[in-house]
């Protein structure tokens, strides 16, 4: 096998972390030696060994003058665990193969420069745009201390995101509806807005057996969420923050008693200041959001400059109505030149649907 093999064999391990390593990476490691794999791991939960110590811990011989594969450039600094680079050294190690370089300040080449000081060859950048891929949401939060947005939405082949009547269940079909569900694991918090609340009543929890529940985030200029409504009534089973410009601290008391966080931020333009909010909960550790809004939350995070990557999922059945919703409504670009624009998609077959990713330019 060549790097680029053993490279891409490790990154399906680091994907086994998904929803239980944040706000650490994901990271995957094996270990070859004489054409042999002879070791595996990956980084299971935050708080444990890292990919590299795990796949020393599953040497089926000595690791002695083997080579290691690794999605990121490993630690050279105390965190939670020791330092991975330590490990390496004391196993004997003769090369190392890495996807990314971490651009946490605390490492970003020192784990490198650590390994070729002691003699061991260093190849970097196998795979690095799908090592890089793997782990947007950290690489932009480590280095701006912000949330990685996605802003995501279903839509028909004509551009609506639900019918005339406003129903919207279902446009798309299961196999792109279990991607949502992999996306909601994968992601520290999901964001919608009151009307998609007053709408829907949604629940935004994750249906995946054994998988985490994202913190749940309104966008709640008024405070007019329904007490009622699914994600205030379970808010004390999951994580649920309700961001508003309310002062009124005797409307707040019955979201506070079923277990909301209130968040208190500006307001702009009448409405919740989102780029305050991102920053908010950048400072709360949370690196990744999935925006499920409707079309008048997703202009303004677009407008706010808070998105940094969308989601398209096209069904293909066609709806009409003039009165129908779009994906993003608001005032809209007053011409094509001052569209947000988009990087070229990649595009994905979900069972008769397709999704487009593009980064926001």
């Amino acid at each position: 096998m060549t790097d680029s093999e053993y490279m891409r064999a490790a990154l399906e391990l680091a994907k086994q972390g998904c929803g239980k390593v944040d706000p650490n990476p994901l990271v995957g490691a094996i270990l070859v030696k004489d054409g042999k794999v002879i070791g595996k791991g990956f980084h299971q939960k935050y708080g444990g060994l890292h990919a590299e110590r795990n796949a020393l811990a599953d040497c089926t011989e000595s690791p002695a003058g083997a080579t290691l594969y690794v999605t990121l450039e490993p630690c050279c600094h105390w965190g939670k665990t020791p330092p991975c680079t330590d490990a390496i050294l004391a196993a004997g190690i003769r090369r190392v193969v890495i996807g990314s370089s971490d651009p946490n300040p605390l490492v970003s080449g020192k784990g490198v420069r650590i390994l070729r000081d002691h003699g061991i060859e260093v190849t970097e950048g196998i795979c690095e745009k799908e090592c890089d891929q793997l782990n947007e949401p950290f690489l932009y939060y480590i280095q701006t201390k912000l949330p990685f947005v996605i802003l995501k939405y279903a839509m028909s082949m004509d551009g609506k995101i639900a019918a005339v009547s406003g129903k919207s269940q279902w446009i798309t079909g299961e196999f792109a509806r279990q991607r949502v569900q992999q996306d909601r694991n994968r992601c520290m918090a999901v964001m919608t807005g009151v009307g998609t609340v007053l709408a829907d009543n949604p629940r935004l929890t994750c249906r995946i057996p054994d998988s985490r529940n994202p913190v749940r985030i309104v966008c709640d200029t008024h405070l007019r969420t329904p007490v009622s409504s699914y994600i205030v009534a379970t808010a004390a089973k999951v994580p649920t923050i309700l961001a508003t410009c309310c002062t009124d601290a005797e409307k707040q008391v019955p979201y506070r008693k079923a277990g909301c966080e209130i968040l208190m931020l500006p307001e702009k333009n009448k409405h919740t200041d989102l780029k305050a909010l991102v920053t908010e909960l950048g400072a709360k550790g949370i690196g990744s959001i999935l925006l499920e809004g409707g079309a008048a939350l997703n202009w303004s995070a677009l407008q706010s400059g808070i998105v940094n990557k969308v989601q398209a999922y096209i069904a293909p059945k066609i709806l009409g109505g003039a009165e129908a919703k779009t994906p993003v409504g608001g005032l809209g670009a007053d011409s094509p030149d001052h569209a947000f624009h988009l990087t070229e998609p990649t595009v994905t077959r979900l069972g008769s649907d397709l999704l487009l990713e593009s980064r926001v330019v």
